[in-house]
């Protein structure tokens, strides 16, 4: 089990409206994956290889995942993390990937993930922590990393080893695939918007939590709402949810099936 999220290298001071942004994410990634399991179990009709319904979904929950992870970057080298910090937040994202790919082998032996968006994101931390000084140059960065792969492809790409950066002629058979191309452009536009704020706007990072935390007054913990403070302690363990919550959503609906009489999908 994941002791703190690891998409997030922070664990103090919070900054709760990025914390929120992070957990609505993942209640938006929650709902998109238990309709995958439905039509992975034939329950519902629904393509989510080709129908934009679904397909722009994935754009959009993505590009909201690897923004706060550039955000939390930008946070991190604002507040001096340490490599040695930065590099035991890395193994519980790398070690993570590793989970993912081994399930995805026992669940879709013939389309497993290999590169999927913890592996992609493993990778681009690393560039993200080592390319955070070149400041006003990460707009230029992200820019070209999201246009590059629409102007240039290669069959050469196409290969397994090769296909993770995101330069191959055509989508490899596999569940979840995040290349490093255009991906990586979203996580510096990210990392340089949050540095942006930082040192401009700090404000809007923050919300009531931190302000009732700053002001040390913590007699009234219920002045912020329900729901915002949910999201806020989601965005906090967004590792471990991202790691639990398929199984647990899998879980469920296997036990339903069967107290229901429905036979399950090989």
């Amino acid at each position: 089990m994941v002791a703190r999220s690891a998409l997030h290298p922070l664990a103090s001071p919070r900054f709760d409206r990025l914390d929120r942004l992070r957990g609505l994410a993942l209640l938006w990634m929650a709902a998109f994956h238990f309709c995958f399991d439905l039509a992975n179990w034939r329950l519902i009709q629904a393509n989510f290889y080709a129908d934009p319904l679904w397909t722009t979904q994935r754009t959009c929950i993505l590009s909201l995942f690897l923004l706060c992870a550039g955000a939390g970057q930008a946070i991190a080298v604002h507040q001096g993390q340490t490599w040695a910090r930065f590099w035991r937040r890395w193994a519980q994202v790398a070690g993570c990937a590793l989970l993912v790919t081994l399930g995805s082998m026992a669940m879709f032996p013939r389309s497993f993930i290999y590169f999927g968006v913890l592996h992609g994101m493993a990778v681009m931390l690393l560039v993200a922590r080592l390319t955070a000084g070149w400041g006003r140059g990460l707009w230029v960065a992200g820019a070209v990393a999201i246009v590059l792969p629409h102007v240039f492809q290669h069959p050469v790409f196409d290969a397994a080893w090769l296909d993770w950066t995101g330069l191959m002629t055509r989508k490899p058979i596999t569940e979840d695939h995040v290349p490093l191309l255009p991906w990586l452009g979203v996580m510096w536009w990210g990392l340089a918007a949050t540095q942006w704020m930082l040192a401009h706007r700090p404000g809007w990072l923050q919300g009531s939590d931190a302000a009732t935390r700053a002001s040390g007054d913590n007699t009234h913990p219920a002045q912020t709402p329900l729901f915002p403070r949910v999201l806020s302690t989601l965005g906090r363990w967004s590792l471990t949810f991202y790691m639990v919550h398929q199984p647990l959503l899998i879980g469920a609906l296997a036990a339903w099936m069967t107290l229901t009489g429905r036979a399950i999908p090989a």
